[in-house]
């Protein structure tokens, strides 16, 4: 076999698979499908604290006190109250586990951390790995330290707790002492208290949405058109699962069986079309889970999708997703849920039909795993319903060939024969693989605020992606185990210089000209503010983050307020930013007419701490506001009854609601209307 290296101009990658033992990988595989199962549930209980109108009761209650023991040293012990039936994680389980730990404020070292009371450990039927807990009572002492420079003593117990198959948490629990005039400290249960003020600036008792003085545009106005392209989407992304080594073969094999063993050809299709719509249903009731979410809170689902753990989560299981499509290993759901699900399946029953349904969607999810994950991502800032669209999409690409080809069997004949170009096709959805991996770490990076992933370095690693492809496709680059044919296939060549098109295509979103603006990949480079170049600053009817200062120039100008709701990880708000409001007709109506604000519902930047506090919701739940997105989502679901980005609304200097506001408008026709009906309205009103 050729070693690696050049050879006659030709790039060879030789991939090398990981050679373990079967129990030691099986281990190791389960490990990482628990760590990723915990992180996604970190992120998605983390999301579910923060969101607007979330009023979950929490199964643990704390109190805490505090001693001196020096100067600017001190000994705190949290009492921890434990409801029945749950079971609280000690601080001694691991990082990758679920735990508990003290995480202090900037500045504040913590150490000597103890735990009292009766520390139980056992094996937990649910997630399959033994832990340690307590139940009833527990307390937590530790010591800490802070600098001169901080007045207060501040952190929070993160902690998790289980119940049967409800787990609870992270849930940061806030402990803060604070030093009076005589310097002494002095307890507080919670460092954010509700301030009436504070509550008011983003309670906007003259903001009515329900009653604009114009009837024009609406947040439904978009609504049906997306739906019908996310389950669009979803059909895509079920035909390349199809189409995948793990799934393909199956059609034939899976058909012929029905046709074949159910005794009569009428029961036969009647038995592929029920696989076939019982695939369809196994990935759309995947959705309903996040019915519950969103009946939670309004907001639920848009932190969970801008959450930045959870997307450098999901950017390192698809990097892993393409190492093993590029051969290096095989990544594949524990045998037992297959061979469970396979030990049910018979034909004879309407029961053995959905068992064998499921086996194929666990057996075929090392190829459609990835792919699913892109498309549960990509919607769930939508809700719910986008998410069961999608889903439905996806399921119906995927299941009713089986049913067509058991209907029509002489299709099967047409059909493409196993072979090599299946494994072409794993290799460039690797690729593909790698691309998308690097937007979710986008996504965190831009939500924190880190400065790692600029616009340009974002183009750059997606030309090198792009440039590899090509030259793969092209038969340039190789991989031992995919040695292209002697004849490269004419489809093949033609998808070789499409993605070298593409690769020159991104290059001037390496320049700082008008020409980096590149329209085809809006919404998934980093905003055309986040460069490496210096930036102009903008012009005076454009103020960022901060909307009461917006309406003290809007009452200056005398001109309307368009704000706008958006996000640093929201693709539909980079397409308007990028596509719409450049445009002369937009910008002019724009520039001349409204000062606008855009707000970062999904900005994490931490408020100053006295203008940290507790709010109190519209429906009496309360919710910690500590970032500026916190901050700005409360505004949006308070005032504007809805919590999706893009958002704009039209209101006057005394913030009276011009029309309806308007969610993503790709049309500029449609949007400069919008923007003309809100002008006319706030004019008549004078």
């Amino acid at each position: 076999m050729a070693k690696a290296g050049i050879i006659s101009s030709n790039i060879i990658v030789k991939p090398v698979p990981v050679q373990v033992p079967v129990f030691i990988y099986a281990n190791t595989m389960t490990r990482l499908s628990f760590f990723f199962l915990v992180l996604t549930l970190l992120a998605v209980s983390a999301a579910a604290q923060t969101a607007p109108g979330n009023a979950t009761p929490q199964p643990v209650h704390w109190t805490y006190t505090a001693t001196s023991e020096g100067a600017n040293k001190y000994a705190v012990m949290a009492e921890a109250t434990v409801d029945k039936g749950w079971k609280l994680f000690s601080v001694t389980m691991k990082d990758d586990e679920p735990n508990t730990r003290i995480v202090a404020d900037s500045g504040i070292t913590v150490n000597n951390i103890r735990e009292q009371g009766e520390l139980q450990s056992g094996k937990d039927q649910v997630l399959g790995t033994v832990i340690r807990y307590f139940e009833n009572k527990a307390s937590i002492s530790f010591s800490a330290e802070k600098p001169d420079s901080k007045k207060k003593l501040a952190g929070v117990i993160r902690y998790m707790a289980i119940k049967g198959d409800s787990i609870a948490g992270p849930e940061d629990v806030v402990f803060a002492f604070s030093e009076d005039a005589a310097g002494k400290l002095v307890a507080k249960q919670s460092v954010l208290e509700e301030s009436a003020a504070d509550a008011n600036a983003l309670r906007r008792t003259a903001i009515h949405v329900e009653q604009p003085a114009a009837n024009c545009g609406g947040t439904g106005a978009e609504h049906s058109e997306s739906l019908w392209k996310i389950f669009l989407l979803g059909i895509a992304g079920g035909l390349v699962g199809l189409i995948m080594p793990c799934t393909f073969p199956m059609i034939p094999l899976t058909v012929s069986f029905f046709t074949k063993k159910s005794g009569d050809k009428t029961k036969g299709v009647k038995n592929a079309f029920l696989y076939g719509f019982f695939i369809f249903l196994i990935y759309v009731l995947i959705s309903v889970p996040f019915y519950f979410l969103d009946q939670g809170s309004s907001g639920i689902l848009n932190n969970i999708a801008t959450n930045a753990w959870l997307n450098i989560g999901f950017a390192v299981v698809f990097i892993t997703f393409a190492l093993s499509f590029f051969g290096l290993f095989e990544i594949t759901l524990p045998s037992k849920f297959s061979n469970t699900a396979d030990a049910k399946a018979s034909i004879g029953s309407i029961g053995g039909i959905f068992f064998m349904a499921l086996t194929l969607v666990i057996v075929s999810f090392s190829c459609t795993g990835p792919i699913l994950g892109t498309l549960l991502v990509g919607a769930i800032n939508g809700g719910a319903l986008q998410l069961t669209v999608a889903m439905a999409g996806f399921g119906l690409a995927l299941g009713l060939p089986f049913a067509l080809f058991a209907l029509f069997p002489n299709w099967l004949a047409s059909l493409p024969k196993s072979g090599g170009w299946m494994t072409t096709v794993k290799i460039v959805f690797g690729f593909v693989e790698l691309a998308l991996a690097l937007k979710y770490l986008s996504n965190a990076d831009l939500v924190m605020h880190w400065g790692l992933l600029k616009r340009e370095v974002f183009f750059a690693i997606w030309i090198i992606i792009s440039a590899a492809l090509a030259l793969y496709l092209g038969g340039i680059l190789k991989f031992s185990y995919d040695p292209p044919p002697a004849k490269l296939p004419v489809p093949r060549k033609a998808a070789a210089v499409a993605f070298g098109l593409f690769a020159l295509y991104l290059l001037p979103g390496l320049t700082n000209t008008r020409f980096a603006n590149i329209s085809f990949v809006s919404g998934f480079p980093p905003p055309l503010t986040y460069s490496l170049y210096k930036q102009p600053n903008e012009a005076d009817v454009v103020v960022i983050n901060d909307y009461q200062k917006a309406l003290e120039l809007a009452k200056k100008l005398n001109k309307p307020l368009l704000v706008d709701f958006t996000g640093w990880a929201c693709v539909n708000c980079r397409k308007m930013e990028e596509n719409v409001w450049p445009d002369k007709r937009i910008s002019d109506l724009i520039g001349k007419n409204f000062v606008r604000v855009s707000l970062y519902v999904d900005d994490r930047k931490v408020l100053p701490e006295d203008q940290q506090f507790l709010f109190t919701s519209g429906d009496g739940s309360k919710k910690a506001i500590k970032t500026v997105g916190d901050k700005f989502i409360t505004l949006q679901t308070e005032n504007f009854k809805n919590a999706s980005q893009p958002l704009y609304a039209l209101i006057s200097p005394d913030e009276k609601v011009l029309n309806l506001p308007v969610g993503y408008t790709p049309n500029v026709n449609d949007y400069a209307a919008w923007l003309q009906c809100g002008l006319d309205a706030f004019h008549k009103s004078k």
